[in-house]
Order: structure tokens, then sequence, then C-alpha cells
């Protein structure tokens, strides 16, 4: 084999542990509630991307703490309050929302993470948008 292909794949393998392509990206969330008049469409950033992971061919022989996978998940957030129009007196106008500030790959983490992943789509408004 040639050394500029070992060099390659050893520069391939190293690079690719580092670059996991897992960032802050921008994202559209749609926001309404049930007594107010308007949903409103706010511009955030989420983690999203690709973690390497492992799968090992022994599984039965290991622990399951050792076959948890990573995800791209939150190293930095902040959370900013945005208001819903065309609400009532009575009801709450304000919606809080994460901001992801800087991502990494690791484990999820259900206090701030929905960890699965289902194909229902529900992010869409079914009022006018303001």
């Amino acid at each position: 084999m040639s050394p500029f292909i070992v060099m390659s794949l050893l520069f391939g393998l190293t690079f690719g542990q580092t670059a996991s392509l897992c960032a802050p990206s921008e994202y559209i969330i749609h926001v309404e509630k049930r007594e107010c008049a308007y949903c409103l469409a706010i511009n955030t950033t989420i983690c999203a991307g690709f973690c390497m992971t492992r799968d090992s061919n022994g599984k039965k022989l290991l622990l399951k703490s050792a076959l948890s996978q990573n995800v791209c998940t939150y190293k930095e957030m902040l959370y900013q309050t945005a208001l819903i129009p065309g609400c009532p007196h009575h009801t709450i106008p304000y919606y809080s929302y994460p901001v992801a500030v800087s991502c990494k790959c690791g484990k999820c983490n259900t206090d701030y993470s929905d960890c699965v992943h289902e194909k229902v789509r529900t992010n869409y408004c079914t009022k006018p948008q303001k």
C-alpha cells in the first residue's frame, strides 16, 4: 500500500473523530395557543448533525453503559421569550424556547432534549401567521 494512501487513511480516521459535523443549525418553530388568534414563526438554532458512534459486535458481553451511542446535543444554550400576538388578556401570551449556542456529541439528556425522533410532523401552523 502506498504511503499516500496510508497517510490519507490515518488523517481521515483522526480528523473524522474530531470533526463530527455536530453544530448549531437554523430552525423555525411554529408556536400557537388555543386561546390566541395567531401562530408565531420563531427563528432559532438547534443542535443537529452527525456524531461518530461505534456499534459493538459483543453486545452481550458489555455493560449497557458501554453501548450508549452519542447524539448531537446542546453544549451551551440560552432561553429567549417571544410574545404570541392576538391573545386575550386572561391568557399568558409568552413562549420560552431554547437557542443553541454551541453543540457537542454526547449522551442524550432527557432533562432538556427529546431523545426520540418520530416521523409525526407537528411543527406547522393551523392559524394565520403574524
